[in-house]
């Protein structure tokens, strides 16, 4: 994995931190069925579930950064494309949301950035994949 791979994952995971605080503070668990359904399976106070949600996927992917992606384990690839396709569905979703009711909605602002950093680390990761099997 690049340099540049590394560092637009760890600035995805930076980015994500700053989504789900937009969220949290743009209260998407009222807003949002889905993300009221899942807070609520974690606490009965869906802020505290959306809390408890958000800080365990930045941690998980703080983790994925500082575990595999930084050591260059086996499975950095696999979990770095994992979050590619999580949080450009994530920003897509979002964009559509907002478009949809014309409005402004929890995550609006942030998504677009999520998914600039994703489709920079795709196009780096396939740039390295290629040349890496033009190589052998």
């Amino acid at each position: 994995m690049s340099r540049l791979s590394r560092n637009a994952f760890l600035a995805l995971i930076l980015v994500q931190a700053g989504h789900s605080i937009e969220e949290y503070f743009g209260r998407l668990y009222d807003v949002f069925a889905p993300a009221r359904f899942v807070t609520g399976l974690l606490a009965s106070d869906h802020r505290i579930g959306f809390a408890i949600f958000n800080i365990s996927l930045v941690a998980f992917g703080l983790w994925c950064y500082f575990g595999p992606v930084r050591h260059a384990r086996q499975s950095a690839l696999a979990l770095v494309w994992f979050w590619v396709v999580l949080e450009l569905f994530n920003g897509a979703a979002h964009i559509t949301w907002a478009m949809s009711v014309g409005a402004y909605r929890p995550g609006l602002a942030t998504a677009p950035v999520l998914m600039a950093i994703a489709l920079i680390l795709a196009w780096d990761l396939r740039h390295v994949q290629a040349a890496s099997r033009a190589a052998v």
